[in-house]
């Protein structure tokens, strides 16, 4: 029960973005919509399960972490 309350706690913000280039081992850099800055985005389990190809110029959700905001998850490709 403690370790769901503080999942909870931790929210990771979602944003969109444009993939500026594709590094080794499914990790993208993306460049946010509406900020300057780029983050690197690794690709979520489920988008790795089904095969989900993503390549430089795809716009993707991205869910920035709340420690480190210069990281996140890539969730969705649009």
């Amino acid at each position: 029960m403690e370790q769901k309350k503080e999942a909870e706690c931790k929210e990771a913000s979602r944003k969109e973005g444009v993939v500026i280039e594709s590094l080794r081992n499914a990790v993208f850099k993306v460049r946010l919509d509406g900020e300057d800055n780029e983050i690197l985005a690794h690709l979520a389990g489920k988008l790795r399960l089904h095969h989900i190809k993503i390549l430089p110029g795809d716009r993707v959700v991205v869910e920035q972490s709340s420690y480190d905001s210069s990281r996140g998850r890539i969730v969705y490709r649009l």
